[in-house]
């Protein structure tokens, strides 16, 4: 998606915030319709009937009415999508939508033309106007060049306040260079991506200043009356403060995704199950869990450090030559001699192998497994897998 920085005027923000309410009051109806679902029971609406009950809806209520039709349909059709990605096993299923959280909606339709319910002009070099129904020619930030076979965009506020627009575009791979190189990542905490060549590479967070910043202001906000104007001017500047480390994180895992790509033709990551690795261990009443402050520490580091994002974003850019390996004892194989050993891994960053001594950083030795596609068996003897089947030793033959 093809994003850019949206400056509405106060008279268009009402607007704007207007169609953001009506989309996520429709998406939450057809949510609840789901919810009363049971075993025995009726099945909700379909497609066809839901585009008759807000009809219904719309003529028997004037303040549903004054919202734009085009906004509120296109939320029943992508609650529909989201339904039919559901029942596919691609996604979960759709969730209620909370105000100051998931603030948007999505025009769709050809763009230009008489029966188009959008279009775009561009003004100067920095400048370009989209209209957006009932609120006019609203204008954003021309960052880069417009796709011009978009068919659809979506308008977006983050907890920032800042408005976006996004059209829905498949830009083109990343080519690659050709020459047969193969890389591995090993994804880490401390060090967020290690590669196989012995690069360290890691996401910019937030500076000790804006850490204390940050506090400052969650201590101000957890004294706030709910529902004050004071809470909500706190919100929105904890909102900015988080807003800069989130497009820190986005704009390292672009420009690496692209550089990986565009430097090397394979590139294998182990197989992780981050969601199943960010699972909370605070356990239930009768088996609490422990180290549950820890584990919950452990979990805001892994998602400040992009695992995903970086993977999804190099299986955008580079198709078909992103691999998986599985991850079992990667970080304990020796890259030289295939011996692995637990204790081989001295420290965090530190590799010495007990059968070779082979020393070099842990976390590059296992980039390195990872770039063979080798994995590892609980026995400790080396499994080949699907990728490479390549002997250990060719890991240092570059």
């Amino acid at each position: 998606m093809t994003r850019y920085r949206l400056e509405p005027t106060r008279e268009q923000e009402a607007v704007l915030l207007r169609h953001c309410s009506d989309a996520r009051f429709v998406w939450n109806l057809c949510v609840e319709q789901g919810a009363w679902w049971r075993p025995g029971r009726k099945s909700a609406p379909g497609r066809l009937e839901r585009q008759r009950q807000l009809t219904a809806a719309r003529a028997d209520n004037p303040w549903l009415a004054g919202g734009s039709v085009t906004v509120q349909q296109q939320a029943l059709r992508d609650f529909d999508q989201a339904m039919a990605k559901f029942f596919a096993g691609t996604h979960g299923r759709p969730t209620w939508r909370k105000a100051g959280r998931d603030e948007g909606f999505r025009i769709t339709g050809a763009r230009g033309g008489k029966r188009s319910a959008w279009d775009v002009r561009h003004l100067n070099r920095n400048w370009g106007e989209i209209w957006i129904p009932k609120a006019g020619w609203v204008r954003f930030r021309w960052s880069r060049d417009m796709p011009g076979d978009a068919k659809s965009y979506r308008v977006t506020m983050d907890r920032a306040g800042r408005w976006h627009v996004g059209f829905a575009v498949i830009p083109p791979p990343v080519n690659g260079p050709g020459t047969g190189e193969v890389v591995g990542i090993d994804r880490g905490v401390t060090v967020s991506a290690a590669l196989s060549t012995g690069e360290m590479l890691s996401v910019p967070g937030l500076t000790a200043r804006e850490r204390a910043r940050l506090l400052h202001l969650q201590r101000k906000l957890a004294r706030a009356k709910r529902g004050s104007n004071r809470r909500g001017d706190v919100k929105i500047a904890v909102g900015r403060v988080k807003a800069r480390e989130t497009d820190r994180r986005k704009d390292w895992c672009e420009q690496t995704s692209t550089d990986l790509a565009r430097r090397f033709d394979v590139i294998r990551v182990e197989d992780l199950d981050i969601r199943g690795m960010m699972r909370s261990a605070k356990g239930t009443v009768d088996t609490p869990g422990r180290n549950v402050a820890a584990k919950a520490g452990l979990n805001r580091e892994i998602g400040k450090s992009g695992w995903g994002l970086l993977v999804k974003r190099l299986e955008d850019k580079a198709p078909g030559r992103v691999e998986k390996v599985p991850p079992a004892y990667t970080s304990q194989c020796c890259s030289a001699c295939g011996h692995v050993d637990r204790e081989s891994r001295k420290s965090q960053a530190r590799f010495r192998c007990t059968a070779c001594s082979f020393a070099c950083n842990a976390d590059v030795n296992a980039a390195r497994n990872i770039a063979a596609g080798h994995a590892v068996n609980a026995r400790g003897g080396p499994q080949l897998g699907p990728a490479n089947r390549e002997p250990h030793l060719a890991l240092l033959s570059a």
